[in-house]
């Protein structure tokens, strides 16, 4: 089964993504705005209790940490995707690196963001980061848990479980 590691940020921040995701984002019914920390990967059944308790360890030494949202940018060339930049920090970068430890060698730099737009035309997309850097967008807020994601067979995810950031088990 297909699984993957992310959190979902306040109410508010979701509205916020949501109000340009329902027009520009093919995954919009897929999945409630997001950040990705692990990109989807399989666990076998049998695997899925040590991967929880990895987890679990990792959240348990990560203390909350803070989200700023500063922009709107593209991917493009790579992809027309379109995100809310977030702020680098220390702590989400540590997160994200104690996740993805075991594949070291596969691992694609880490950009943190929020995605609002993908898979438009070019002149879409242009359309939308255009109107996008035109507005001051600035959004602060701390994260304190993570979610272990999995994917249902109509290509939608769920969570499976939610770990508190700082908690020791």
């Amino acid at each position: 089964m297909k699984y993957g590691v992310a959190f979902f940020p306040s109410k508010q921040l979701q509205d916020i993504a949501n109000s340009y995701r329902k027009r520009y984002d093919t995954h919009y019914s897929w999945i409630p705005p997001h950040v990705t920390l692990k990109s989807p990967y399989e666990i076998e059944e049998g695997e899925l209790e040590a991967e929880i308790k990895n987890i679990r360890n990792i959240s348990a030494k990560t203390p909350p940490f803070p989200l700023t949202i500063y922009k709107a940018d593209t991917f493009h060339p790579k992809e027309n995707k379109i995100f809310l930049k977030i702020k680098p920090n220390e702590t989400l970068l540590s997160l994200y690196e104690s996740l993805n430890e075991a594949n070291k060698d596969q691992k694609e730099e880490f950009t943190p963001h929020l995605t609002i737009g993908r898979d438009l035309t070019d002149d879409e997309h242009f359309d939308v980061v255009d109107q996008l850097k035109m507005k001051d967008i600035h959004h602060e807020e701390i994260i304190d848990r993570i979610q272990l994601l999995y994917q249902l067979e109509d290509g939608s995810w769920t969570v499976y479980e939610t770990f508190r950031l700082g908690k020791e088990v």
